[in-house]
């Protein structure tokens, strides 16, 4: 039996781990990142690596005879905005979605915490500061989840089981999946979440969702977090919004672009807190990758769908 061939444009590290998790008789090739032209003749399949900054420029055009003898690609993300756009239009192409699912669940709950606990701010450093400070609770507040996706699968057990009451909205017409999960318009869910949770994907129709009319529907006090794309958010609005105390506070784990600029308000706003887009850089992050993507190519070596295939011209 010939050797299997996947090529490769993630780190060295990144690579040792994924070839770790390849079934037998299948072989990782190195390529340079963002380099399509050095895809090996034999390879069938392509892990390209995410070029493409938030809010840089799309890179170039796909070099002549792509996509070669390749049969699908294999991203190592659940978003597909930081890839070249050709490189979904003659393969299947398949995500990682659900892969960090867990962390990004824990850190949107810590987000919650951090807020109705306000940790860090009810930290003292001396006897003059000392003094009662109002907090709120968990139990019984409502978690809003906009995109309800492998993220909100994970989450919302969690709150549920919290005593939180979850509300969300999905794009599709299938069933949510999480029984006492209550699905509603996004008007309703910004309406009612004390603790709005974004999850969407970064589309044509997602771009600034979270904009100045829709915030002027949020529930008065409310926490935003962000952990999907930073393109959902016009950062005006949301600064608007936080300065006339319509929202309490925002949990921001991605920005667009990426990194923001110097001097941008994020930065120094009294209710943001600004993370650099690490909420899935857990310590199991690249075992879950590498197996994700080693079962993967079984599939395929053994004739089955792939998973996580995205379905053409959705855009996620």
């Amino acid at each position: 039996m010939s050797t299997v061939i996947i090529a490769s444009q993630a780190p060295p590290p990144i690579n040792a781990v994924i070839a770790r998790h390849l079934p037998d008789g299948a072989e990782l090739v190195p390529i340079p990142a963002g380099d399509y032209e050095a895809v090996p003749k034999d390879a069938i399949a392509l892990i390209p690596s995410p070029r493409r900054l938030a809010g840089g420029a799309d890179p170039g055009a796909p070099p002549e005879g792509w996509p070669f003898n390749l049969k699908y690609v294999q991203l190592m993300s659940a978003g597909i905005d930081a890839y070249p756009a050709w490189l979904f239009d003659t393969l299947p192409v398949a995500s990682i979605r659900g892969v960090s699912s867990t962390a990004l669940a824990e850190f949107a709950l810590a987000a919650i915490f951090g807020a109705a606990k306000r940790f860090p701010d009810i930290w003292i450093k001396s006897a003059s500061e000392w003094g009662y400070r109002p907090l709120a609770l968990v139990e019984g507040a409502t978690l809003g989840v906009v995109g309800f996706g492998a993220i909100g699968e994970a989450l919302a057990p969690k709150a549920l089981a919290l005593g939180m009451k979850v509300i969300a909205t999905r794009k599709s017409d299938a069933p949510l999946g999480v029984p006492g999960v209550e699905r509603a318009t996004l008007e309703a869910v910004v309406a009612a979440a004390d603790h709005l949770l974004l999850a969407a994907p970064a589309t044509r129709d997602t771009y600034h969702l979270i904009n100045s009319d829709l915030l002027a529907k949020a529930k008065p006090g409310q926490h935003l977090i962000n952990i999907a794309r930073g393109t959902l958010i016009d950062d005006a609005a949301l600064i608007g919004a936080l300065d006339s105390g319509r929202l309490s506070l925002a949990t921001l784990d991605v920005a667009h672009p990426e990194p923001l600029p110097d001097g941008h308000p994020f930065y120094t706003h009294p209710k943001v807190r600004l993370s650099p887009h690490t909420s899935v850089l857990t310590p199991d992050m690249l075992d879950n990758i590498g197996a994700f993507i080693g079962d993967n190519l079984e599939r395929h070596i053994k004739g089955e769908p792939l998973a996580n295939l995205l379905p053409p011209g959705r855009g996620y």
